[in-house]
């Protein structure tokens, strides 16, 4: 775990355990995350793992490119950018910065 001026940064999984196109959901702290690896680019992101309309675990639903859907009522989020892309969402996801160091996947929380 580091800290810097408006976050901290803590480990939240092994890139090994995040196949490309697979979501992982994680605790840290008192927060569910998820974490998405992108098969095109290889890319990982972070969000919120709980949908903004009704109480559904995101890393339960289904990745298909940069989009992941809730398993409860097929609501949509951009995972790059948290932006909801289709009813019944109206409110966005908390999106999270995201460094990779030797094999690590961090996570930047705010403090």
């Amino acid at each position: 775990m580091t800290t810097t001026e408006n976050v901290t940064w803590v480990r939240a999984a092994s890139l090994a355990e995040l196949d490309e196109g697979a979501i992982l959901g994680v605790a840290i702290g008192d927060k569910s995350i998820a974490l998405y690896r992108l098969e095109d680019e290889g890319g990982v992101f972070a969000t919120d793992n709980i949908c903004t309309h009704a109480l559904a675990y995101l890393s339960d639903g289904w990745l298909d490119g940069e989009t992941i859907e809730c398993p409860l009522h097929g609501g949509a989020f951009n995972v790059k950018t948290g932006k909801g892309v289709c009813a019944p969402v109206t409110k966005d996801l908390q999106t999270y910065e995201v460094r990779l160091e030797d094999g690590e996947i961090y996570v930047a929380m705010p403090r």
